[in-house]
């Protein structure tokens, strides 16, 4: 058993380090047109971009690690079994059960790691990016703005943008917490940031919305009131640099606390409550992913390398693209954030359980 565990991880391991160095490589390539974005259309100067290309590598793991995986066992056991290595073993009374136990091992050891680079790494990675850009954002203010984030850089201001194309905001939520009162709630359709020329002062304009404004018999109420265009003048001289940390860059405990805070506060933690539930059903890709990737490496026999790594993407790509709309829904608390961010894992998981019961039966 220790032989044939052995045999299975080494011929594992060369085409793991090439699938995340390439994977790693070709995904930073998809990166350039964001860098070249931020240098032509936000003002971020050149000399800062290296830095923030150097920092994306760690954030790019999350996702190429998984994805290596799968390539990984459709690479090793596609050949396995083309060249008739899994046959023998079957003959020989080796059953497909205990060729999958080390690497069910390897998964769970994988995922403990993407779960490390989710609640640690990849946070730090985002935060140092972020303050590679910091000093550029009052320079142009789209630079600072990330959207499905709240953003705390604002004195007495807690601003959510759903959505950002350039200079254009959509789907602006803008909180106003008071001590002792209810949070002052703005929201709007649109919205667009303009800089005040000599003032550290940013002023946000916003087009079709609504705003609670103060009962004037009863200053504590609030009620709604409908506006077609708006101004907000954004104070940036008392902005407290701590609190500028943004979803992506806060560790889990962080982002649960940041939760239980705007809970207090009565604004709704939805997108915070997406964000920590999909890095932990996205800490379980690299076992799901090698449990997807066994039996059919098995059943078809696919040595080609080029055509097995398309194959994994086609294999990766719906679980990835079904994550991302559940997280647009649970983001807008359409659906319940938790149920719907473990949703593509349930699916997916059941799969693979299925897929391997039949494989290993038959």
């Amino acid at each position: 058993m220790r032989i044939l565990r052995n045999y299975i991880l080494k011929e594992c391991l060369l085409p793991f380090v090439i699938a995340i160095s390439v994977l790693t490589g070709v995904f930073m390539l998809g990166y350039l047109p964001q860098l070249a974005d931020k240098v032509i259309n936000k003002g971020v100067p050149l000399a800062s971009i290296g830095s923030v290309f150097i920092y994306y590598i760690p954030i790019l793991l999350g996702y190429t690690l998984p994805i290596a995986c799968l390539v990984t066992v459709l690479l090793t056991f596609g050949r396995m079994s083309a060249e008739n290595e899994i046959l023998a073993m079957r003959t020989s009374g080796i059953t497909l059960r205990r060729l999958l136990f080390p690497l069910i091992m390897v998964g769970i050891s994988l995922s403990l790691i993407v779960y490390i680079l989710n609640d640690r790494v990849i946070p730090a990675a985002y935060d140092a990016q972020s303050r590679a850009l910091r000093q550029t954002g009052s320079k142009n203010p789209s630079a600072m703005l990330e959207a499905g984030s709240f953003i705390n850089a604002f004195d007495k201001y807690i601003v959510f943008i759903y959505r950002i194309d350039h200079s254009r905001l959509y789907g602006v939520r803008i909180y106003q917490p008071q001590p002792n009162k209810p949070t002052r709630t703005i929201i709007a359709q649109e919205g667009e940031f303009v800089r005040v020329p000599s003032q550290d002062k940013l002023l946000l304009k916003l087009i079709n919305g609504t705003s609670d404004e103060p009962d004037l018999k009863n200053p504590e109420n609030f009620y709604k009131l409908n506006f077609q265009t708006s101004f907000i003048t954004m104070d940036l001289s008392k902005k407290n640099p701590k609190a500028e940390k943004k979803s992506k860059a806060m560790t889990l405990r962080e982002i649960k606390a940041k939760i239980h805070e705007y809970k207090g506060m009565s604004i709704d933690p939805a997108p915070l409550v997406t964000e920590y539930q999909r890095r932990a059903a996205w800490s379980l890709t690299p076992l799901l992913f090698i449990l997807l990737g066994f039996p059919f490496a098995v059943i078809t026999h696919r040595r080609a390398r080029s055509a097995n790594v398309l194959f994994a993407v086609l294999l990766a790509a719906p679980y990835y693209l079904l994550s991302l709309a559940c997280q647009g829904l649970a983001t807008q608390h359409i659906t319940d954030p938790t149920l719907t961010m473990w949703l593509p894992d349930i699916v997916l998981g059941l799969a693979v359980l299925a897929l391997n019961w039949k494989l290993c039966v038959s």
